[in-house]
C-alpha cells in the first residue's frame, strides 16, 4: 500500500476524523540538541517548531500541495478544518490533536512520516510539538518579517568592559552562558586587523610604530578615522560589493566575449563608497538610476549593476529565452542582496518554505521586464587628480621644449629642404590623381562602394555596427613615403557625414598597410608605420590611436562633422613600388572600424604619398617666392609643412598630444566611453506567470507589485504602473524591516568573517536565525538612524570592545572551547584567510611592487601558460600588462568567466555567474604551494629580498626582523628569529656553491654591491617568511 492510499484509507475510516499527515523529503532534520527547550520550558515557535515544519512537512503540506487538506506554512492552515471535518491541531489539547497521535503511533501504516519516506521525528522534536500545542499553539511571525524596533541594550554584570551598546548585547549573552569575553588584542594585531579589514593591505611600518607607541587614549579612534578616509577603503569594500553584483569583464556562456568597458561600473562603485554615498541612495541608483528625477550619466552608469548578467551570443540561440534568463537573474539577485531571501525558489512554483508565491515572483519580475539593455556615455576617468595633472604637466614641459628645438632646426635648414622640393618638382612624372590604382575594395560586412570621379568611394547599402574596409591595388609612384586618407562629407550621409553614424561621426580604429608581390601579401608584408597626423582630432580619440595596435581606441572628428578631414600616415622607411620579376607590386590598405554603433566611414579617398607629388599648392607657391618676399605667416607655413614630413617632429607631437590627453583625463575631462546600462522601455511589456518557469508557456498576466508578507508598496495614481524606482524606494521604506537587517548583517560579516545571521543569503524559514537577534535589530535601526552611512556604522562596530577582542582560541575562557566552538556567542574575534585578490595585494605590497593607482581599465598580469587558451571560443588574447599595470591590485585583473585567473580560483574566488554575498574559505595544500611557487608570489619574494638588502639594516638579524615586520607587522619572537636566521645561513652556504642557481633565483632583482649568492639566499628565506599563514590571515 503506498503512502497516499494509506492516508486516504485512514482519513475515511478512523472515526471520521481527518488528522495531520507529515511526510519527509529529508532524512536529516533540525537537530535541536541543547538549543531545544524541554517540555517544561517555554517553547518558541519560530526557533523550535517552524524549522521542523519547514524541513520535514511542507513538501506535502505547504503552499503547492495540501494533502488531506492540511497546510502547515500558515497558521490558518494548521487550525482549519480538514477534509473529513477533523482538526490536525487543537490549541491547548494535545489529546485531541491528531498530529501528535500520528507522530507517536507504532502502527507503521498510520505513522507519519511514512516509514519509506523518512525517519520518525526525534523524541525531542515530538516533545517540542506537544509542549507547543499544550501551550496554545501560539504562532509568531517569522523573526525576519517582524516590525523593526530599536531594542534596549540588556543589563550586564561587567559594564566596565563595554565601550558602546554593541558590547552590552554581546556580553549579556556570554554571561547567560556562563562565559567571559576574550581579552583585548594587542596593538600590533589591532592595526593589522584594521588595515586588512578596511584597506586590504598590510600596514606600513611607519604606521605601525606610530600607533603602537602613541600614548593618546584616542590613538585607536584616530587610526580608524584615518583608514576610513583612505581612498583604498573604497577599493577594499567595493570588492565585497562586486561579488554581490556578479561583476566580470566578459559575457559568459560559450562565446564569453570581453566587455571592454565593464570596469567603468567598478570605478563608480569605488568612488561611491569612498565618498560614503548613503547605502539607500547607493542601492536606488543601481536599481533605478535611469528613473531618478534629473538623472545624470553617472546615475545611469550605476544601473550597470543589473547589466552584469550573462549574455549569450552563440549562433542559433533564442534571444527571448536569454532575455528572460537575464531578468530572472535580476529578480533573484535583488532578492538575495537586499532581502536576504531565496526568491528564485518561486520561479517554477510557489516557495516551499517561505511565503512567496509563484505569482508574487512574477509580479517582481514585472518591475524588471520593463527595462531594456542600453548604453550610456560617461567620462572614462572616475578619479580626477590635481596632483597627477601637475606631475604630467612637469613631464610635458621638456617635450614641448624638444619640439620647439626641432622646429628651430627645421627653420635653419629651410634653404636645403626647399632645394630638395624644387628638384623633385622638376623631375617628377605626371602622376595619377591619387597615385593609387585600386583593383578591389571590399567590406567585411557587405557594404557597397560607389567609385566617384574624384577618386573617392561613397559607401552605401548595409550599415553594420562595425566594419573593415580592405583595398588592394598598385602604385603609380616609384617610392611611397606614406598614405593620406581623406574622410569626406557628403549630403547622402547621415548629418552630412563623413561617417555613417546617425550624427555623422566615425571611429577609425586601426590602419594597416601591406606591400609586396601579388598573391603573396601576409603578416610578413606589413609596412611599419612611423607616425600619424591629422587636421583635427576629437578629444579622447587622437589620430595616433589609429596606428597603436589597439582596436578599442581610434581616431574620430566630433564635433567637427559635415566637414572634410584627413589623416597622414608616414612609413618608417619608404616602400619601393617596383615589381618583383613577373609579380606586379601590390599595396593593400585595411581600415578597421571596431567602435560599434555604426561608427564607420561613409566617404573616403586614399592618396599615396610621393615626396615629389605631396606638396600642397600653397607650399609650392611660397617656395617660388624669394625668402625676403615672404610674410611671417608664409614662413611659418613652410616650417609646418616640413615638420609634417619629419618623423622626429611627428613623434614629439604625438607625445605632446598623449600627455595633454592624460592631463585632461587626470582633471576629469577628455575621453568618454559607452557603458552597458539599463533603461526604461517606452512601451511596457506584458508580464505573465510562466508555467514551471518556461518562457514558452505564459499563464495569467500579472502587474508589478511587492511581496505580500512585507509592508505594501506606497500607492500610486491609478493610471501609473509601479516602476523599478518604486521598487527601489520600497526596499528602503521605513516600514520595510527586512532590508535594514540584511544590510546590517552584511556590514557585520565584513568585520567578523560571519554575519549575525550566518546564512547570509537566506533570512527565510530555512535559514539560520540570528545568534544575537536584538543586536541585529539594533544595528539595523542604527544604520538607518545614521543616514545609511556605511562608514559611520562601520566605525560604530570598530569602536566596540567586541571587535577589539583577541582572536586566539588558546587565550579564551576554557569553557568557551566546549560551549561555543564555532564562536557563535562572539566570545572572541575570528581569524580567517583574506580573499583571493587581497592575497596577491599583500605579497606585492610587502615586496614594494604594488601600484597605488586607483581605477582605470582592467589589467592582464602574468598568467600561467595555456590558461588563456582554455577560453571556449577563440576570441580572446591575454595581452600581458607591463610596467605599473603588471602590479595593480587584484581587483583590477581581467576576470573572464569561462577562464578566470587560476590564482583567484585557488583562493576561492566565486565565478561571477550569480550573486555571491559570502565567499567560502577552503584550506588546501594547493594554496601554500601556489604562494610558494607561482610567478607573481615568487617575484614578490625576489622584490622583498632586494628591499630588505637595500634597507638601512646591515646585519642578518636586523634584516630578518625587518622582513618579518613587512609581512606580519609585529616583531618576530626570539625562536622565530633564530630559526629564520639559521635557514638564511644554510641558504647562503648552498647558493655559494651553486652560482648559476643563484642567478636564476635572483632574476632581475639583484641589488648593487651584494653578492648574488647572498641575494639568492635572501630570496629563498623571504619565500618562507611570506608563506606564513599569518601573513594572509586576518586575526
Amino acid at each position: 500500500m503506498n503512502p497516499t492510499t494509506r492516508q486516504a484509507d485512514f482519513f475515511n475510516s478512523y472515526n471520521g476524523i481527518q488528522i495531520t499527515t507529515i511526510r519527509c523529503l529529508f532524512f536529516f532534520g533540525v537537530l535541536l540538541g541543547d538549543n531545544l527547550l524541554s517540555a517544561r520550558e517555554k517553547i518558541n515557535f519560530t526557533r523550535d517548531i517552524q524549522p521542523i515544519f519547514s524541513q520535514k512537512c511542507l513538501t506535502c503540506h505547504g503552499p503547492d500541495q495540501q494533502e488531506a487538506g492540511l497546510r502547515l506554512d500558515v497558521r490558518e492552515g494548521t487550525l482549519a478544518e480538514l477534509d473529513s471535518g477533523a482538526h490536525a491541531i487543537v490549541p491547548g489539547s494535545v489529546e485531541t490533536s491528531e498530529l501528535v497521535r500520528r507522530l507517536t503511533t507504532n502502527d507503521v501504516d498510520q505513522r507519519m512520516p511514512p516509514v519509506d519516506e523518512g525517519e520518525p521525528l526525534s523524541g525531542q522534536e515530538i516533545e517540542a510539538i506537544r509542549s507547543w500545542i499544550a501551550g496554545g499553539a501560539p504562532w509568531r511571525v517569522h523573526w525576519a518579517y517582524r516590525k523593526l524596533q530599536r531594542p534596549e541594550p540588556p543589563p550586564t554584570q561587567d559594564s566596565q568592559w563595554c565601550h558602546n551598546d554593541i558590547d552590552w548585547f554581546v556580553l549579556a549573552n556570554l554571561e547567560r552562558a556562563g562565559m567571559s569575553p576574550s581579552p583585548g588584542a594587542d596593538r600590533y594585531t589591532l592595526i593589522k586587523r584594521l588595515y586588512y579589514d578596511l584597506l586590504g593591505l598590510p600596514p606600513t611600518l611607519e604606521a605601525v610604530d606610530s600607533f603602537v607607541h602613541n600614548p593618546s587614549k584616542h590613538a585607536y579612534e584616530e587610526l580608524v578615522d584615518d583608514l576610513l578616509k583612505s581612498p583604498r577603503f573604497g577599493e577594499r569594500q567595493a570588492r565585497h560589493w562586486l561579488d554581490k553584483a556578479r561583476y566580470a569583464d566578459s559575457d559568459g556562456y560559450e562565446k564569453d566575449k570581453p566587455r571592454l568597458n565593464a570596469w567603468r561600473y567598478r570605478d563608480w562603485v569605488i568612488a561611491a563608497i569612498n565618498r560614503d554615498l548613503p547605502f539607500d541612495q547607493f542601492s536606488i541608483k543601481q536599481l533605478a538610476g535611469d528613473l531618478i528625477p534629473e538623472t545624470t550619466p553617472l546615475d545611469q552608469l550605476a544601473t550597470a549593476f543589473h547589466r552584469q548578467t550573462l549574455t549569450n551570443t552563440e549562433g542559433g540561440t533564442d534571444q527571448e529565452e536569454f532575455r528572460v534568463k537575464a531578468i530572472v537573474d535580476r529578480v533573484n539577485t535583488t532578492g538575495t542582496v537586499w532581502l536576504g531571501l531565496t526568491i528564485g525558489c518561486a520561479q517554477c512554483h510557489s516557495h516551499k518554505y517561505d511565503p512567496v508565491s509563484q505569482q508574487e515572483y512574477y509580479e517582481l519580475f514585472a518591475f524588471f521586464n520593463n527595462g531594456d539593455e542600453a548604453t550610456t556615455n560617461v567620462l572614462a576617468n572616475q578619479f580626477p587628480s590635481q596632483q597627477q595633472a601637475r606631475e604630467l604637466e612637469l613631464e610635458l614641459k621638456p617635450v614641448i621644449d624638444q619640439l620647439e628645438e626641432r622646429r628651430a632646426q627645421l627653420a635653419n635648414d629651410l634653404p636645403r629642404l626647399e632645394e630638395q622640393i624644387v628638384r623633385q618638382l622638376d623631375d617628377r612624372k605626371a602622376p595619377s590623381q591619387t597615385g593609387y590604382e585600386i583593383f578591389s575594395v571590399q567590406s567585411q560586412e557587405k557594404a557597397e562602394f560607389q567609385p566617384l570621379e574624384d577618386g573617392s568611394f561613397l559607401v552605401s547599402g548595409a550599415n553594420p555596427a562595425e566594419d573593415k574596409y580592405s583595398l588592394d591595388g598598385t602604385s603609380t609612384v616609384d617610392t611611397i613615403a606614406g598614405v593620406q586618407i581623406e574622410v569626406l562629407a557628403d549630403k547622402s550621409l547621415p548629418s552630412g557625414g563623413p561617417g555613417r553614424a546617425s550624427h555623422g561621426n566615425f571611429v577609425l580604429s586601426e590602419i594597416r598597410v601591406y606591400a609586396g608581390a601579388a598573391q603573396q601579401l601576409s603578416t610578413s608584408d606589413v609596412v611599419p608605420l612611423a607616425s600619424a597626423s591629422s587636421d583635427y582630432s576629437q578629444s579622447g580619440w587622437p589620430v595616433k590611436a589609429a596606428i597603436d595596435g589597439d582596436k578599442t581606441t581610434g581616431w574620430g572628428v566630433a564635433p567637427q562633422l559635415n566637414n572634410d578631414h584627413h589623416i597622414t600616415i608616414l612609413f618608417e622607411q619608404p616602400v619601393s613600388a617596383q615589381n618583383e620579376g613577373d609579380q606586379p607590386f601590390h599595396l593593400s590598405v585595411v581600415l578597421e572600424q571596431s567602435y560599434g554603433k555604426q561608427h564607420t566611414i561613409g566617404r573616403f579617398r586614399i592618396t599615396l604619398i610621393d615626396e615629389a607629388e605631396f606638396v600642397p599648392e600653397d607650399v609650392g607657391q611660397i617656395i617660388g617666392l624669394a625668402s625676403d618676399q615672404r610674410t611671417s605667416d608664409q614662413q611659418q607655413r613652410l616650417i609646418d609643412f616640413f615638420a609634417s614630413r619629419d618623423v622626429v617632429t611627428s613623434q614629439l607631437q604625438n607625445r605632446v598630444a598623449d600627455l595633454q590627453i592624460r592631463i585632461d583625463e587626470a582633471m576629469g575631462q577628455g575621453k568618454t566611453m559607452d557603458v552597458r546600462v539599463i533603461s526604461q522601455r517606452g512601451t511596457p511589456r506584458k508580464t505573465h506567470v510562466l508555467h514551471r518557469g518556461d518562457f514558452l508557456q505564459p499563464g495569467n498576466e500579472v502587474f508589478p507589485t511587492t511581496l505580500s508578507m512585507l509592508p505594501s508598496l506606497k500607492s500610486k495614481p491609478t493610471h501609473a504602473t509601479p516602476s523599478r524606482l518604486d521598487l527601489a524606494r520600497w526596499l528602503f521604506d521605513e516600514s520595510n524591516p527586512l532590508t535594514p537587517r540584511v544590510a546590517a548583517n552584511h556590514v557585520w560579516s565584513h568585520l567578523f568573517g560571519y554575519g549575525l545571521v550566518r546564512t547570509m543569503n537566506d533570512f527565510g524559514v530555512r535559514g539560520e536565525p540570528p545568534t544575537h537577534p536584538d543586536l541585529l535589530d539594533w544595528l539595523a535601526v542604527e544604520y538607518r538612524h545614521l543616514g545609511w552611512s556605511r562608514k559611520a556604522l562601520m566605525k560604530t562596530i570598530l569602536m566596540s570592545a567586541t571587535y577589539r577582542q583577541a582572536s586566539w582560541v588558546a587565550g579564551t575562557d576554557p569553557a568557551a572551547q566546549t560551549q561555543d566552538p564555532e564562536n557563535r556567542l562572539i566570545h572572541r574575534q575570528n581569524r580567517f584567510r583574506v580573499e583571493a585578490e587581497i592575497v596577491r595585494d599583500l605579497y606585492l605590497a610587502a615586496g614594494g611592487l604594488l601600484s597605488d593607482k586607483i581605477g582605470g581599465p582592467t589589467v592582464f598580469p602574468p598568467l600561467p601558460r595555456g590558461i588563456a587558451d582554455l577560453s571556449y571560443a577563440n576570441n580572446f588574447r591575454w595581452k600581458l600588462s607591463t610596467g605599473e599595470d603588471r602590479y595593480r591590485r587584484g581587483m583590477y585583473t581581467f576576470f573572464k568567466r569561462t577562464s578566470p585567473h587560476p590564482n583567484l580560483l585557488t583562493f576561492d574566488c566565486p565565478d561571477a555567474n550569480t550573486t555571491n554575498v559570502s565567499r567560502q574559505i577552503s584550506n588546501t595544500p594547493l594554496a601554500a604551494l601556489t604562494t610558494l611557487n607561482n610567478e607573481v608570489f615568487f617575484e614578490a619574494a625576489q622584490a622583498m629580498a632586494r628591499r630588505v638588502l637595500m634597507s638601512e639594516f646591515v646585519d642578518d638579524a636586523s634584516r630578518m626582523m625587518y622582513a618579518m615586520r613587512l609581512c606580519v607587522a609585529r616583531p618576530a619572537t626570539r625562536p622565530e628569529l633564530e630559526e629564520l636566521v639559521s635557514l638564511l645561513k644554510l641558504s647562503k652556504l648552498w647558493y655559494a656553491k651553486h652560482i648559476d642557481e643563484s642567478r636564476l633565483m635572483v632574476g632581475e632583482y639583484q641589488p648593487e654591491g651584494i653578492p648574488v649568492e647572498e641575494t639568492a639566499a635572501w630570496v629563498a628565506t623571504c619565500r618562507v617568511v611570506m608563506n606564513q599563514d599569518e601573513f594572509i590571515s586576518r586575526e
